[in-house]
């Protein structure tokens, strides 16, 4: 059964974090320590249960000899291909390494070959992504989505000197991702720990429909006194709700516009991209008529749909929200009717429903009433899964 984790970064994210988190979860403590030894980097790995702000989590110790130990991409992959790892903990960890090296050498401006990785190519880093990557493979993750990253503010002392957090590096790994800042004045995403999510989460948004396994918290160095410091982890088989994804809604007020260039508005929304867009009579102030354009689309695609409404309405003004959308699995079953091919919509659970689109082509080919095209789909339909069907009936999908 494929298995989902979710990274819950209420408090930002680092390697060491997630390696501690995975371990909390279930991951087998004494395979990574084992695994991790064969990189010969000389580090002293250990796990150690600690609280956060009251929250039991485990602290995943990396001890190394080394202060300043400066890698270039090419000997820390050798370093990871030549380990006793699973070829998949290798190609991800090696990923991640990659993506890193060309995060700092765009923000050095220098070729990817000449970056000296200071404290990502240290052995303490080295042990968080490696350590990371194994532990997803013994938990036999197959997929991982990330919340929004807590990405921290202030400053924080790094090999450049003291940097404004995001750092640099982390900001350039954010790119187009969905971060925020709450919480202390210290850095909470690391770059390691942003690498790892950026590289391995398929998406970032909200907690998917799961059925919840196991979960784990990973603690961070810092205790502070008003939140945990932690990283959650949420193991999980996914349900059938497959799409639960947060969305843009934008709404205007309109009393001044013609019905027909209204629905032509809907038209072009939908043609552009519009997962939904609907009217709906309002009674606006002094007691004026009018109506409510709601629209909802994928975050993405909010600022083209918002300038298709300012062109194609009379608003001078828009409101925009986010919400949380949620779908029920579907597919398509296609079946012949005496007039021609219509394709079924069936939900998860069974309902059903024919395609309002194909009948409509149908019934207009045919001259056939559009009534009798559906009552002969939703027949055909159940006919193809029970065939002593004798009565057209319909769901709803």
């Amino acid at each position: 059964m494929p298995l989902l984790c979710y990274l819950d970064a209420f408090s930002g994210i680092s390697g060491d974090m997630l390696v501690g988190a995975l371990a909390d979860a279930g991951a087998d403590r004494a395979a990574i320590i084992d695994a991790l030894a064969s990189l010969e980097t000389g580090a002293a790995l250990s796990f150690d249960r600690v609280k956060r702000c009251g929250i039991a989590a485990t602290k995943f110790h990396v001890d190394v000899q080394e202060t300043h130990s400066h890698r270039h991409l090419a000997h820390i992959l050798k370093m990871i291909e030549k380990a006793a790892l699973p070829e998949r903990a290798k190609q991800n960890a090696a990923a991640v390494f990659q993506l890193l090296g060309e995060a700092e050498a765009a923000v050095h401006q220098v070729a990817i070959e000449q970056v000296h990785f200071h404290e990502v190519g240290a052995a303490d880093s080295i042990m968080d992504i490696v350590g990371a990557c194994l532990a997803f493979e013994l938990l036999g993750v197959t997929s991982i989505v990330s919340a929004p990253l807590n990405v921290g503010s202030g400053t924080a002392s790094t090999a450049h000197g003291v940097l404004p957090v995001p750092a640099p590096a982390t900001a350039a790994l954010l790119r187009g991702r969905p971060v925020y800042s709450d919480g202390p004045a210290v850095e909470l995403t690391t770059p390691t720990g942003a690498a790892l999510a950026v590289t391995l989460a398929r998406e970032f948004g909200v907690l998917p429909p799961l059925k919840i396994t196991a979960t784990g918290y990973g603690a961070g160095g810092h205790d502070f006194p008003d939140r945990a410091n932690v990283l959650r982890v949420i193991l999980g088989e996914e349900t059938h709700a497959t799409e639960a994804t947060t969305i843009a809604v934008l709404e205007a007020n309109i009393d001044d516009l013609s019905p027909q260039v209204l629905a032509y508005a809907v038209d072009r929304l939908v043609e552009q991209g519009a997962l939904d867009a609907t009217l709906q009579p309002i009674e606006m102030k002094k007691g004026r008529p009018g109506v409510l354009l709601r629209v909802l689309a994928r975050p993405e695609d909010r600022e083209a749909l918002a300038q298709v409404i300012f062109a194609e309405t009379s608003t001078l003004g828009l409101r925009m929200y986010t919400a949380e959308r949620r779908v029920q699995a579907r597919r398509w079953v296609e079946v012949g009717t005496p007039h021609g091919a219509v394709r079924v919509k069936v939900s998860g659970d069974g309902a059903y429903a024919p395609e309002y689109e194909d009948c409509r082509h149908v019934a207009e080919q045919s001259g056939v009433p559009l009534k009798q095209v559906i009552a002969e789909a939703n027949f055909a339909y159940l006919n193809s899964i029970r065939p002593d069907a004798s009565t057209p009936s319909a769901g709803r999908a």
